[in-house]
């Protein structure tokens, strides 16, 4: 009696006379996410459970460095990145617990699955190179460590080092080639580059598409997001003068990250978390996300828009674990600044 006593007392002193009932009906999620459709997506779980969703938005390192920061003060239950290697960071740091539960590891390929059950992924997307059908034929085209070749000198653009998707990709490559023949080949790559990196991924097709470049790397779900006329018709034009390209797939595989969620340790509305990364992963809200982000389903069953599913859904997937990605991440970042990205 004595706790409940007092739990009620701090609740009036410090939550503006919140009812304690209240804040077991919520979950806090601190998401790297931007995209509108989540928006919409945490209101149709709202009206289906009745659970509140308050979103903190901010970059993946900003959030982590927060998360440190409240420590046990800290209200999240829920951290959500798009990007494996953030999210392997916060389990690094110990900020995440161990996510074991029927639903979600039914709906969760093992090869997306971090193996240590610290986050779930919530979808996919490949990261591809994007052509210019008047300039270049996709014979040209066959893998990652080909664009630092001499012949596509001038004629390669990308974002920057500073990128997670980039970071994540070059990541992928010190995994399976080492440090010393990855910064070998950031440093053909540099060379190759059309301009200084600049602007998003969207930017690099632009590019592309206005003769600046020849071929931009670029996530997939990019390009059908401009194809949709959701950015207005200049990109859409602009998208329709390229032409999608999925590296690898007489090797490797094409890079692959994902969105994913982590379930904070000393998150207060377990119950709730739980809940929320289950509905995620139901077919309602994959059909939603996919059909608005242009993503990739993670849910069996659940088909891409449209838009993303005419350019192949068989593709060759790097099978690198995406766990991975956050182990070699110093790695990557270090041989990119000594490349001059």
């Amino acid at each position: 009696m004595k706790n409940i006593f007092y739990a009620l007392i701090m609740c009036s002193l410090f939550l503006g006379c919140d009812s304690l009932e209240k804040k077991s009906n919520e979950v806090n999620l601190y998401s790297q996410r931007h995209y509108a459709v989540d928006e919409l997506q945490y209101k149709n779980f709202t009206k289906l459970t009745g659970i509140k969703v308050n979103v903190v938005k901010a970059n993946a390192d900003e959030l982590i460095e927060r998360l440190k920061n409240e420590g046990e003060n800290s209200p999240a239950d829920l951290f959500i990145t798009v990007d494996a290697g953030k999210l392997q960071k916060a389990a690094e740091f110990e900020l995440l617990q161990k996510v074991n539960n029927k639903i979600i590891n039914n709906n969760v390929s093992n090869d997306l699955k971090d193996k240590n059950s610290f986050w779930v992924p919530i979808t996919y997307r490949a990261r591809i190179v994007v052509y210019s059908n008047d300039r270049v034929q996709k014979s040209e085209l066959s893998t990652y460590e080909d664009l630092a070749k001499p012949e596509w000198n001038g004629r390669v653009v990308i974002r920057k080092s500073s990128n997670m998707y980039n970071q994540s990709l070059v990541a992928s490559l010190v995994a399976n080639h080492g440090v010393e023949a990855t910064e070998a080949w950031a440093n053909g790559l540099v060379s190759n580059m059309a301009r200084k990196p600049e602007g998003n991924d969207r930017a690099q097709i632009m590019a592309v598409a206005n003769g600046e470049a020849d071929i931009a790397v670029a996530n997939s779900y990019y390009i059908a997001l401009m194809l949709s006329g959701k950015k207005g018709a200049e990109q859409q034009a602009a998208a329709n003068k390229v032409v999608p390209f999925f590296p690898g797939q007489g090797g490797r595989g094409t890079h692959i990250n994902v969105s994913g969620i982590g379930m904070l340790k000393l998150g207060p509305n377990r119950e709730n978390a739980l809940k929320l990364i289950e509905f995620l992963l139901s077919e309602t809200a994959q059909n939603h996300i996919v059909n608005n982000s242009f993503e990739y389903p993670l849910l069996e069953g659940v088909n891409p828009h449209p838009l993303i599913a005419q350019f192949g859904t068989d593709f060759k997937q790097d099978q690198t674990p995406v766990s991975s990605y956050g182990e070699f991440n110093p790695d990557a970042v270090k041989l990119m600044e000594r490349a001059g990205w």
